[in-house]
């Protein structure tokens, strides 16, 4: 990318507009008023809009100034950061990852799903839970290097996204131990008398349940509804209702014996994608994820 102005030209600006006046501006960068006024109008002429005018004794910022401003502020604060974090960087290595996880994910089976990555000894493991499209535009923006979802992107011409196919998990019911007996007896008609909690329409395995429950003849009784996963099994726990899940987190839906599997959800799978931008330099950890090292 090619910039059209130089950035201490901006930070000449930022100093001025800080201090009120070009000869404040010019005593605390230590040159003369002439530099600091040459380097402002350089910058002024290539954005193409005043930044300053007159008021008073001083200057203050022109609509435009105001603009530029804020940009420059969040600039030098990021630069004055920036020894801190190589340095850091410098003594501690690390290798970072940053990842999507979209909010309808079940949590338990993540944590299976992203084993290889963990067990990279120097891993620096920063998560986003959001939603899906927003974290597609994350990824766009090179702000996550991976996000973790229940279905492909979408075809964007614009853009260059690849969706892997991590694994695809049968769907099994669950409930707590005071609902066990009622919810196994004539399971899985019995799903039409004992409550059930549901993840939200938001998430892709909602479509695949109401078929099945159409295909079925049930009509659940439905007492909740659950974008977050991890929030939807907590309540179930609790009770509250009947709940599907994908087996691949059995082991851990089931230990401490919080829940019982009452049966199967025959037919009915989840599916969990790996999306990622298509770079001309991967990044090693999540080529481990795809397992293609």
């Amino acid at each position: 990318m090619r910039l059209r102005f130089s950035y201490r030209h901006l930070y000449y600006f930022w100093v001025v507009a800080k201090e009120g006046g070009m000869a404040k501006g010019a005593a605390r960068l230590g040159v003369a008023v002439q530099t600091v006024s040459a380097q402002v109008h350089e910058l002024e002429q290539s954005l193409g809009h005043a930044l300053l005018k007159p008021a008073g004794r001083g200057l203050v910022l022109t609509d435009a100034g105001v603009a530029a401003m804020r940009q420059a502020d969040e600039i030098f604060r990021l630069g004055e950061v920036l020894p801190a974090l190589v340095r850091d960087a410098a003594t501690s290595p690390s290798v970072r990852l940053a990842v999507g996880i979209s909010d309808g994910l079940p949590k338990l089976a993540v944590h299976r799903l992203m084993a290889p990555v963990l067990r990279e000894p120097r891993l620096r493991l920063v998560c986003h839970e959001g939603e899906f499209d927003d974290l597609l535009a994350d990824l766009a923006l090179h702000r996550l290097d991976v996000v973790l979802a229940d279905r492909p992107a979408p075809p964007n011409p614009n853009l260059k996204l690849y969706s892997h196919l991590l694994a695809t998990s049968p769907i099994a019911w669950y409930a707590a131990p005071s609902l066990r007996a009622a919810a196994r007896r004539g399971f899985p008609r019995s799903l039409a008398e004992v409550p059930v909690l549901l993840p939200t329409e938001h998430g892709a395995l909602r479509a695949r349940l109401d078929l099945w429950f159409e295909q079925h003849d049930i009509t659940p009784r439905v007492v909740g509804e659950f974008e977050d996963s991890a929030l939807l099994e907590t309540f179930a726990a609790g009770g509250l209702g009947a709940f599907p899940a994908p087996e691949l987190e059995h082991p851990a839906l089931v230990a401490g014996s919080r829940v019982n599997r009452i049966g199967p959800c025959t037919g009915v799978d989840e599916h969990f994608y790996a999306i990622g931008t298509e770079k001309k330099v991967a990044h090693a950890l999540v080529q481990r994820l795809l397992g293609v090292e």
